[in-house]
């Protein structure tokens, strides 16, 4: 019976078996536990960076700025007023006189010489980066180097053989004098986009294709070409841009009205004695609208495509 009791005696009662933590957190008899503090972001902005921030911003916005106002002024009204201040009395006048000066023949003609340079340089560009990333020979290797050889040549030093080409070609003055150059310089810079995001393509996806009987061209087709959407849509917005705005090809390659570009429209409005701003910019601000309809709808796909393939 003794023993019994003594037994009970040492046993903890109902409450401290039920309810062994102390309101710290501890046991009770044991030493306090240390919590760690919850390690607080740091709080103090960044003022300069914010400031150098809204002053590039500044820089970018302010052309936009005077370029839109400009466009529905009067020559009178910029010459007279403040020109860093919206117009009083806004027209649209000098809208009417850049659509009434052939503005949609200029227009369709860059329309067709961007559309045929991008469509090419995407086909064979692709190509080209599955070829590079997928063949296991020595040529794959060469011909990335030869392609990338061209990024190194600019542009400026090779219109000399280049006029001279598309003379002896009988291409002078043509549609195709402009397509054709500009695709050749926009190759080397597609490929190297469009290769480091085909490399990031798993190779169990090639093998099982190979597997269920696939070929080459099916595999492009069915594998590459949609897993490589951001890449092309970021080298098909970059490189139309760099079309749709290029002066020096068609200023050199091209003389008569009826192949004129936009970015050479402009010197429509260039008269004896001086130059009708609002109608320039007018053009300008309605040759930006297809651009930034491009821009809006593919700006997801741009970041993807051209950081694809770095972080490794």
């Amino acid at each position: 019976m003794s023993h019994t009791a003594s037994t009970h005696s040492q046993m903890p009662d109902a409450g401290q078996a039920l309810n062994p933590a102390e309101p710290d957190g501890g046991v009770k008899g044991a030493p306090p536990v240390r919590r760690s503090k919850p390690v607080k972001p740091n709080e103090s902005p960044n003022v300069i960076g914010g400031v150098l921030g809204w002053i590039w911003l500044a820089i970018i916005i302010l052309p936009i700025y005077y370029i839109v106002i400009t466009a529905f002024r009067t020559s009178q009204d910029l010459r007279s007023n403040n020109q860093l201040l919206p117009s009083t009395s806004p027209t649209i006048a000098p809208f009417q006189r850049v659509i009434e000066n052939d503005f949609f023949h200029f227009f369709f003609n860059s329309v067709i010489v961007t559309a045929a340079t991008v469509s090419v340089v995407l086909a064979v560009s692709l190509m080209a980066a599955y070829y590079i990333t997928r063949s296991t020979s020595w040529g794959g290797t060469r011909l990335f180097q030869l392609i990338l050889l061209g990024i190194a040549i600019p542009v400026q030093a090779t219109i000399i053989p280049v006029y001279y080409l598309i003379r002896e070609l009988g291409l002078y003055d043509t549609l195709w004098a402009l397509i054709l150059p500009q695709i050749a310089f926009a190759i080397p810079l597609s490929v190297l986009i469009i290769v480091n995001f085909v490399r990031d393509i798993p190779n169990e996806l090639f093998e099982s294709m190979r597997v269920d009987g696939a070929g080459e061209w099916k595999i492009l087709w069915s594998l590459v070409l949609p897993m490589s959407k951001p890449a092309l849509m970021t080298v098909g917005i970059y490189q139309a841009l760099q079309v749709w705005n290029g002066f020096l090809f068609p200023l050199v390659l091209t003389q008569s009205r009826d192949v004129r570009v936009l970015p050479l429209s402009l010197w429509e409005y260039q008269g004896q004695f001086g130059i009708d701003v609002p109608a320039t910019l007018a053009a300008v601000v309605l040759s930006a609208v297809p651009l930034l309809v491009a821009y809006m709808l593919g700006r997801r796909y741009i970041v993807a495509g051209l950081t694809a393939g770095f972080s490794k």
